[in-house]
């Protein structure tokens, strides 16, 4: 048995070390329970600047010149400038913002570049945002436009735009891809997209039926599993700060 401490340096040390030894199981057990509570954060990517509206205008317009392969190549493109390089959106709200877009009629991929610009910068960004996604493909169609019908059978133009097709082929299969790996986090839902495949491409089931269908299993689901509110109240939670103008008043 070890001697007890007489002196107060000696009592000083001993407590020290005492207070030491029980508070790190507490933060052991802290680290271990904020490691399990945050392990969905590596789909969060926070902000790391607020981009002003001379650099939301660049972007745009970047996206909206590169945006090929129709809504698919569109959405993996401003997927990859605006959460993986500029970090404007993080995962969750990027996808749930698409989920929205989905779901309301017109062009999924301009509501979602739309939405991503008033989020950032307010309406004026959403106008920017809004008009540059359309403006300069529009452009470039009349221009791709323009040299097909004045060279539309020159073999090298064919060859050029034969081409053009394979690239925008691969550039849809790859947004397809990455953008399933995002969003089909479990199997059911892996099973649930390919239903939804068969039903619209080979059985001809309109689209909104389709869509409900799979808002009813995903509810269903959502039941049967038995979890409550709190354990989904991570969805609404994204980890990223939500600007003034976009909190309900």
């Amino acid at each position: 048995m070890d001697a007890e401490p007489t002196s107060l340096p000696e009592r000083g040390t001993a407590l020290l070390i005492l207070r030491c030894e029980r508070s790190e199981p507490r933060r052991t057990q802290g680290v271990v329970t904020g490691a399990l509570d945050t392990m969905d954060q590596k789909d969060r990517v926070r902000p790391v600047s607020e981009p002003g509206i001379g650099e939301l205008f660049a972007v745009f317009a970047k996206i909206g010149l590169l945006s090929f392969g129709g809504p698919a190549g569109q959405i993996a493109l401003m997927h990859r400038v605006l959460v993986e390089e500029k970090r404007w959106l993080d995962e969750p709200r990027f996808l749930h913002a698409l989920n929205y877009c989905m779901l309301l009629p017109g062009p999924e991929a301009m509501q979602l570049a739309t939405y991503a610009g008033w989020l950032v910068h307010g309406v004026r960004g959403g106008l920017v945002a809004g008009l540059l996604f359309v403006l300069p493909g529009a452009a470039v169609l009349i221009a791709l436009s323009t040299i097909y019908l004045l060279a539309g059978e020159v073999t090298l133009v064919q060859g050029l735009l034969f081409g053009l097709k394979a690239a925008v082929l691969a550039v849809v299969l790859e947004a397809l891809i990455k953008v399933s790996r995002r969003a089909l986090k479990s199997r059911w839902l892996g099973v649930l997209a390919v239903v939804a495949f068969v039903a619209i491409a080979f059985l001809q089931v309109p689209f909104p039926l389709i869509v409900l269908g799979a808002a009813l299993v995903g509810a269903a689901a959502h039941l049967l599993s038995g979890r409550s509110d709190s354990d989904t109240a991570d969805l609404a939670d994204t980890g990223q700060a939500m600007p003034e103008w976009a909190r309900p008043s």
